[in-house]
């Protein structure tokens, strides 16, 4: 899955658009390498996104298509 779509899907982000926007300012990392939108992304990757001047890094547990607002926390566990 790409990683702007798992954002969104994860409820890490809000917005796709969002998380499209944050992939091209070099805001989010995959293993630790900077991630355009369309990188894919498996069980087991660790994601950092930076906001401003925090950062979160979360380990992908699940993947989905889509997801309700109860199943989006189990898609990864914060690091």
């Amino acid at each position: 899955m790409r990683i702007d779509k798992f954002l969104k899907n994860s409820r890490l982000i809000k917005r796709r658009t969002v998380a499209k926007d944050a992939c091209d300012q070099g805001r989010v990392f995959v293993n630790d390498k900077v991630a355009k939108a369309g990188t894919e992304v498996r069980v087991g990757d660790v994601i950092r996104v930076e906001f401003g001047n925090s950062s979160i890094s979360a380990r992908v547990l699940d993947i989905k298509d889509s997801s309700k607002k109860e199943d989006a926390a189990g898609m990864y566990e914060i690091i």
